[in-house]
């Protein structure tokens, strides 16, 4: 007979249990914390690290393995690809529990677990994203032949050592004009 889990299931049957663990997991990996209650917090921990531990691996096995948890395959390539990364120096402890007040209808204690290390918002991959853009449409202009693409950073250097002369030179008649006012 197989060995139960410790402590109380949370909700009915061990299926509905191990749905509720792998929900809570794809939404912590998406969005770096979420707030539950104290226990199924103290459950997702270790279901979280092991699947960040798998995805530290990075191999084909390990991927699916992760899928047959969480099913969304985005939040399965941002593991992956982002968090597991992350965490490649560390050997453990890759979530947070910190405990919150009692929830206000029925008094239950809730508590916030995250990853460690704060997830980079999705707006600073945009910027990245875009200059990747810009510098690919850069090198199929030079590729291509394009002529206006190559001569406007060659006018824009010709153009700078100009006005650095003319800044330089500036100050030198503007010292000649204070040694007038002076004398």
């Amino acid at each position: 007979m197989p060995t139960p889990t410790r402590g109380p299931r949370l909700g009915g049957s061990p299926a509905h249990e191990r749905l509720m663990l792998a929900n809570l997991a794809t939404s912590l990996f998406k969005h770096g914390r979420i707030k539950t209650t104290e226990t199924k917090a103290k459950r997702l921990r270790p279901l979280a690290e092991q699947l960040i531990t798998k995805a530290k691996r990075g191999d084909l096995h390990a991927r699916r393995q992760a899928l047959s948890v969480v099913r969304d395959k985005d939040v399965v390539y941002a593991l992956f690809d982002q968090i597991a990364p992350r965490f490649s120096n560390r050997q453990g402890g890759y979530t947070r529990i910190v405990k919150t007040g009692p929830r206000k209808g029925d008094a239950a204690p809730m508590a916030i677990i995250e990853l460690v290390e704060e997830l980079e918002i999705a707006a600073t991959s945009t910027p990245r994203k875009a200059a990747r853009k810009a510098a690919k449409a850069d090198s199929i202009a030079v590729l291509a032949g394009d002529e206006d693409t190559e001569a406007t950073p060659a006018a824009k250097a010709d153009t700078e050592p100009a006005a650095k002369a003319d800044a330089d030179a500036e100050p030198e008649a503007g010292e000649a004009k204070d040694d007038e006012t002076k004398a």
